[in-house]
């Protein structure tokens, strides 16, 4: 009963073999989605941590309680007021710019666990059965299933090894089944051209870093976009202040109108004066036609950057405008020190100048890849089999092994292609090295134009602070000259269009001083987005007090950029 016993053996083997393959079969995509999202997150959390700053936990998956599917399902109809936090957290559920930001993250590290697998070892389990004649003489069948197990490692070095178990009868003689199961492993290492791992690595080295520098991509879009809702939200309310600034105006003109047609019906005063409060008071009727316009279309942009429906309604909080200040803390202390010091410590500072100087890197990697293709190549391997016709693994012996060993080379005769890609990697380099340089500069002008901005704005508010003030004096005296008969309704409506003029200018350098100080803060890179709001780094300003610890121009790569290495390396 040998044949029976191994047959038994043999058939087990097989029939686990078709389990795990049944099992492997059965897992929904629902699963794979499952474990995807898993691996990906977990890539994404520990890169995210050492780089954004008031970051949630990270997911594509849209929130079911979002405000934009609340207001789509008729839960609510009115939103607000909405303070700028609360504008924030809403953009950054229902942006349609958030979502592709996070998407694209997303697939950056979903690209990278594929890099990672790559030099795992890489399972394949496979099986089959055939029934097989020839006319009405032969008839056989055949049931064969296979492990096969490769991994390729830092060296270079590939493994693979396979078991394998085969059944075969004849079924037109009647005879048991043939029972047959070899194992085989070989392994190829090379000597010369892909030795080592900075070359076979590097795939996996340019996955890593690609992935941490769309995270810096990220956090960068975070803090703009954030700049660009308070923008959009200060302008909104900007565009509220002069409605109500203009809606107060018109409320005076139609006193002074009124006033003034008294005066010439009693007969003491003229029918000009009271064309001329008459016609501004038309001027004024028009102006608010166009800010209501002018209202409208931005609240429905507003809502568009949000990623709310367009028909809904939505108010915004007008406390915000107490919330701006005067307050510059950061300017001042830019503006204390040597713009040549603030300079680099922007360079230290920006994550896109860290990447654009690993990018570089990554060039130099790619010359050193592309010289060593023009090697030549040899191959040294070595490989050995063994089959038992019993059917049992277990069964086989030493003097029964195939083994060989063996070698490849590829003499470098003719490496034209090759000698392209190293002559265009050697472009690349240059062109990278020389557009790092020039983003160096286009950074510094950017801060040096930041600042400026910033001085400026703020220069341009404490002037508007005075002219308010002059302004409302000068409506007062008007007023006053006016009822005791030392001046015209010219002098008093000229006073008051000056007045609105003063005060819409005065909210407008308010909002353009704290947009500058915002862009400033982008351009050293100490802008923050928590729960909450948009708020400085105060230990990076410290930083910047202290140039001394300041970092140095030009990073050196990130620690997180560097791979994991591979077993056996």
């Amino acid at each position: 009963m040998p044949f029976m016993s191994s047959y038994r053996r043999s058939s087990v083997s097989l029939l686990a073999l078709a389990a795990a393959l049944t099992w492997a079969s059965c897992r929904s995509p629902a699963d794979y989605v499952a474990a995807a999202d898993e691996e990906v997150y977990a890539l994404l959390d520990a890169r995210l941590a050492a780089i954004a700053t008031g970051q949630v936990e990270f997911s594509i998956a849209p929130p079911e309680d979002s405000m934009r599917a609340r207001v789509l399902s008729g839960e609510v109809h009115s939103i607000g007021p909405l303070s700028l936090v609360q504008c924030l957290e809403i953009a950054a559920e229902d942006s349609d710019r958030f979502q592709t930001e996070r998407e694209g993250l997303f697939l950056e590290a979903l690209n990278l666990t594929l890099d990672r697998w790559r030099f795992g070892w890489q399972p394949t389990l496979t099986g089959g059965g055939a029934l097989t004649g020839v006319g009405d003489d032969t008839l056989a069948t055949s049931v064969d299933g296979s492990l096969q197990l490769q991994k390729l490692f830092g060296s270079g070095a590939r493994i693979v090894a396979d078991i394998g178990a085969s059944l075969f009868r004849v079924l037109s003689t009647g005879d048991g089944f043939d029972v047959v199961s070899d194992i085989g492993l070989s392994i190829t290492q090379p000597i010369l051209r892909g030795f080592g791992s900075a070359i076979t690595l590097e795939p996996l080295t340019q996955a890593e870093r690609d992935l941490v520098y769309r995270v810096r991509t990220y956090e960068r879009f975070r803090r703009e976009f954030s700049v660009d809702v308070a923008r959009q939200m200060y302008e909104l309310l900007e565009a509220y202040d002069s409605l109500g600034n203009e809606e107060r105006n018109l409320e005076n003109l139609i006193l002074l109108r009124r006033r003034n047609e008294r005066l010439a019906e009693a007969g003491q005063g003229s029918d000009i004066q009271a064309d001329q409060a008459r016609q501004d008071e038309l001027r004024s009727q028009d102006r608010l036609v166009a800010l209501r316009g002018d209202l409208e279309q931005r609240l429905d942009l507003f809502k568009l950057l949000l990623g709310l429906p367009i028909d809904c309604e939505l108010l915004l909080d007008r406390g915000e405008f107490d919330r701006l200040t005067d307050e510059a803390l950061l300017l001042d202390t830019v503006m204390a020190l040597d713009i040549d010091s603030v300079v680099r410590f922007a360079w230290g500072q920006r994550l896109d100048i860290q990447t654009s100087a690993q990018s570089v890197e990554d060039a130099e990697r790619g010359v050193h890849i592309a010289a060593d293709a023009l090697r030549a190549g040899l191959d040294v391997s070595a490989r050995a089999d063994s089959v038992s016709v019993e059917g049992r693994p277990d069964s086989l012996r030493s003097d029964e092994i195939v083994w060989s060993l063996g070698f490849n080379f590829d003499l470098p005769i003719d490496r034209l292609p090759e000698r392209n890609v190293y002559r265009a990697a050697l472009v690349r380099y240059e062109a990278e090295r020389r557009g790092h340089e020039r983003f160096l500069d286009r950074v510094s002008a950017d801060v040096r134009d930041a600042i400026r901005q910033a001085r400026d704005a703020r220069a341009t508010y404490r002037i508007q602070v005075r002219a308010v003030q002059l302004a409302e004096r000068r409506v007062k005296s008007s007023a006053l000259n006016l009822e005791a008969g030392r001046a015209e309704t010219r002098d008093l409506l000229e006073s008051q269009d000056a007045l609105l003029e003063a005060q819409n200018a005065l909210t407008a350098a308010l909002i353009d001083f704290n947009l500058a100080k915002y862009d400033l803060s982008l351009q050293l890179e100490v802008l923050r987005i928590d729960g909450e709001g948009i708020h400085l780094d105060d230990g990076l300003v410290q930083q910047l007090l202290a140039p001394e610890v300041a970092p140095e121009a030009t990073p050196e790569s990130n620690p997180e950029s560097a791979p994991e290495a591979a077993d056996g390396e």
